[in-house]
């Protein structure tokens, strides 16, 4: 069954480096919002486009790295790494659609298009963040190089 996480000490843990990005990628989501509240289309694209950039790359970490190592190490690629494969897809259309509005000016559709990706990121983030990342630090924490190369990717978008 799901194991409960504990941090080791004095070392980043899959889960707080990808939390952490989690959060990070929320925040540039929140100024796409703010821009649109102050009327401001040419900065919500800018926001908009930025988070977006942001969440493929997280995206791409995960499917390049993250994930495949925890498969390997687990023999789990039906499992929960599925789940969040088949989320990323929904989540990079939702990302096309809501770019599309934005660009079309239409800030109605942009709105509604981004209140559905807010409640299915949030819904992910809460599966990866409580379940599949404290199994990624179970299964993957004698691997300090796996959180370097992930750091890597993170920064390198």
């Amino acid at each position: 069954m799901w194991q409960t996480f504990h941090e080791i000490p004095d070392m980043t843990s899959i889960r707080s480096l990808m939390t952490d990005d989690h959060r990070h990628c929320d925040d540039l989501f929140a100024e796409a919002e703010m821009a649109i509240g102050k009327n401001n289309l040419e900065a919500a694209r800018a926001a908009f486009d930025h988070f977006r950039t942001a969440m493929l790359a997280h995206f791409a970490c995960e499917e390049k790295t993250l994930f495949p190592s925890f498969e390997a190490k687990t023999g789990m690629s039906m499992g929960p790494t599925q789940v969040m494969r088949m989320e990323h897809v929904q989540l990079r259309a939702l990302f096309d659609d809501a770019a599309r509005a934005l660009g079309d000016g239409n800030t109605d559709d942009y709105l509604g298009i981004a209140d559905t990706l807010l409640i299915m990121m949030q819904q992910h983030n809460m599966k990866e963040e409580n379940i599949l990342y404290p199994m990624c630090d179970q299964h993957l924490s004698g691997e300090p190089s796996l959180i370097e190369q992930l750091e890597t990717e993170l920064c390198e978008a």
